[in-house]
């Protein structure tokens, strides 16, 4: 059996053998210590055979020899710790669980330093996939805490092996660990029962505690809080591992550790928040969520007057998604009532440009979202006081571009702070800050550039707010006109004039809400869009023409205006209008068409010979333009010119200019598209009425040339019989 004398060549022979040595150590005890030197040659060779049960045997002989001479054993366990630790990878998990029931009793009756040689193997096997396995580790390390004589200088590495037991996925493992660390925190405390008298006599449970956790034992906390300085650093090391499940099981870990530890938290406080906010970057959710966790707990133990002083001083200088991430957690962990002298400051901290501007990132606006609907949760009715700044966060993530998604969730945070102050909805939250929003939006409006932030929250607040817009309209109005002057940002007039577009087709629900916006008429036309139609080479400048006409187009088409105040506005702005019929996009020209038909058929009648005849040849040119719809509006609008001359007295002064228009409408009468002729048809019939013998001739002189004379005859025979037509 022995190495030097050679090796059986029999599995049976060699299990059969190691089983004899088993019975002669239990039977005979410590009559077999003067042969102890020469078994424990034979369990170092038979550790490492080959024959899975000759090993599972030597686990067995080992543990029994230690049992038969503990005198004497502790002079040779060192030589066994070596052959058990290449034993203990096994690829059977029965070898597996053997020697770990050997390793414990060896140690526990041998020489306690090899406790070290063994620990980084066993804390391997918290990893094995079967149950059995750690539930032998778990219950080593449960008895080397509860007996082992040199416990004391090892508990600092032995606690954290017991405390992962407590994630164990199988609820007995789980079980198993709580039942073995109860009753080492109650040995504890039996044992240094003089030095924490004072603290078991006069302790006092926190008033506020994690839902649904059961404290641990004075014992258990005062064993992890003196021994957590020598714990930290290596977990703090292992959640930043490379290796995946290594993270998940620290950070774990960690969240136990600081459970038991509760206010002796604060001293650790630097070393814990660097590890969380690189944690909390960590790929995998588990170890994300296990962080969270840990932060929460912060907020239960630590003042937020460390705590929050800690976090914000950090993310004020280095904003990162995950400090704000840990700042939310700390504040759902807090109690409302230790929160609320700190409101001011942390509503600050968040509504400030370097942090809640800081970046376009979503995820790291979806963080602060986060915060502020933890703040909300928290302090309820105390947001009253930082409701501003918080509105201001909020605008500000929906500002950004690329986080459309998040809209519903801030409409929801928004309805919550709105809640919390007993406000019917969020549009009451815009009515109560409204002049503040404003005030801080346009601080710099003078400077804005497209790509200011400013820009995005003034669109969020003018858009949002619906109604509530029209009570700020003089602050509105007043960035309006600086921002939409020709020397500004081009893009970014674009964008203001885009705004103010979408509002104008809603006037009376957003800017004209309060009835005012007529009072800054003549502002918007004179300072704001008379500047913008003129006309400047390049096709940014053609896009503003065209986003100033369908500016203008809005606010005429939105009935807000009145006869009157229309004829102000085509006092002012006809001759550019006139000048956008030419624009080469054919939106520019398709409002502009429009307009002039507005301008035409509610003041046209007021118009003297010299406009009327300086509009029609520029809306006759339209009826040559390649879009259909520009055509047709064109054909509209010079109906509504023929009406203009009914009863007025320059009718006679412009015989030669109908004559002309009806020349040139003649010929359009022949156009490819019907619905144009169909149109063409409709105006001929409304200027018949001027000079219907005038334009019997003209088509008779033309009748003959049509592909479809049947229009030309349509017309002769309402010209000749009015009443039947």
């Amino acid at each position: 059996l022995c190495p030097p004398r050679g090796c059986e060549t029999c599995e049976e022979l060699r299990l059969g053998l190691l089983q004899l040595l088993s019975l002669l150590l239990r039977r005979c005890g410590a009559s077999m210590a003067p042969y102890l030197s020469d078994v424990t040659r034979i369990l170092q060779a038979t550790l490492l055979d080959d024959y899975a049960e000759v090993r599972r045997e030597s686990c067995r002989c080992a543990v029994a020899c230690a049992q038969a001479m503990p005198e004497h054993f502790h002079m040779q366990s060192e030589s066994l710790i070596s052959p058990l630790m290449q034993t203990i990878s096994h690829q059977h998990y029965r070898v597996r669980v053997d020697v770990i029931q050997a390793t414990g009793t060896v140690i526990q009756f041998g020489n306690g330093k090899s406790v070290d040689d063994v620990l980084s193997h066993l804390a391997q096997r918290f990893f094995d996939e079967i149950p059995k396995v750690r539930q032998a580790v778990t219950t080593v390390i449960g008895e080397w805490l509860l007996h082992l004589r040199d416990r004391y200088s090892y508990f600092h590495k032995l606690v954290p092996l017991l405390l992962s037991g407590f994630t164990d996925e199988i609820p007995e493992n789980m079980e198993l660990a709580w039942s073995y660390w109860e009753k080492i925190g109650l040995q504890w405390e039996k044992e240094n029962e003089e030095d924490l008298k004072d603290k078991i006599d006069f302790s006092v449970a926190p008033s506020h505690y994690p839902k649904g956790v059961t404290r641990p034992g004075v014992g258990c906390r005062e064993l992890v809080s003196r021994n957590l300085s020598k714990i930290l650093p290596g977990l703090c090391h292992d959640i930043t591992d490379w290796v995946e499940s290594t993270r998940i099981k620290a950070s774990q870990l960690l969240y136990i550790l600081l459970l038991h530890t509760e206010d002796h938290i604060t001293q650790h406080m630097e070393l814990l928040l660097r590890t969380l906010y690189r944690a909390c970057m960590d790929e995998k959710s588990d170890v994300v969520r296990n962080c969270v966790k840990a932060a929460e707990l912060i907020g239960t133990f630590v003042s937020p007057k460390v705590s929050l002083r800690l976090i914000t001083s950090a993310f004020e200088k280095t904003p990162m998604p995950s400090y704000i991430m840990i700042l939310t957690a700390v504040i759902r962990g807090s109690p409302k009532e230790v929160l609320k002298p700190h409101l001011t400051d942390l509503g600050n901290t968040l509504s400030k440009a370097e942090v809640c501007q800081r970046s376009e990132e979503v995820f790291y606006m979806e963080q602060l979202l986060c915060c502020v609907q933890a703040l909300i949760e928290v302090c309820q009715e105390d947001c009253k006081e930082i409701s501003l700044q918080l509105t201001k966060v909020l605008v500000t993530v929906m500002a950004i571009p690329h986080s459309q998604h998040l809209k519903e969730k801030v409409e929801e945070t928004m309805c919550s702070l709105a809640k919390v102050q007993q406000l019917d909805d969020f549009l009451y939250l815009y009515k109560q800050h409204i002049i503040q929003l404003m005030e801080w939006v346009s601080v710099s409006h003078n400077c804005w550039t497209c790509y200011s932030p400013e820009l995005l929250q003034l669109d969020i607040i003018a858009t949002h707010s619906g109604p509530v817009i029209g009570e700020a309209l003089h602050d509105f109005i007043l960035i309006l006109k600086t921002c939409l002057q020709p020397n500004k940002d081009p893009q970014m007039r674009l964008k203001l004039f885009t705004l103010l577009s979408q509002l104008l087709q809603k006037a009376n629900e957003t800017v004209n809400s309060q009835g005012q916006f007529l009072s800054y008429l003549e502002t918007v036309i004179k300072d704001i869009l008379a500047p913008n139609l003129q006309w400047h080479a390049g096709r940014t400048a053609a896009a503003i023409r065209t986003t100033a006409v369908s500016c203008l187009w809005a606010l005429i088409h939105c009935e807000m205006l009145s006869p009157k105040e229309i004829l102000e506005v085509e006092g002012m702005l006809m001759p550019q209008i006139i000048a956008s019929l030419d624009e080469d996009s054919k939106m520019t020209r398709l409002m502009a068409c429009r307009i002039v038909d507005v301008f035409l058929k509610v003041c046209g009648r007021q118009f003297d010979s010299d406009k009327l005849i300086n509009t029609y040849p520029e809306v006759l040119k339209r009826l040559d333009d390649a879009s259909p719809d520009v055509r047709l509006a064109a054909a509209h609008t010079l109906t509504n010119w023929f009406k203009c001359l009914k009863d007025n007295d320059v009718k006679s002064v412009m015989q030669n200019n109908i004559r002309f228009l009806y020349q040139e409408l003649l010929i359009h009468l022949d156009d490819q598209d019907q619905n144009i002729q169909n149109a063409v048809l409709e105006v001929l019939k409304e200027g018949s009425i001027l000079y219907p013998e005038l334009l019997v001739r003209e088509i008779e002189v033309v009748v003959h040339k049509h592909r479809t004379p049947v229009y030309c005859n349509q017309l002769l025979n309402h010209i000749q019989s009015p009443k039947e037509s």
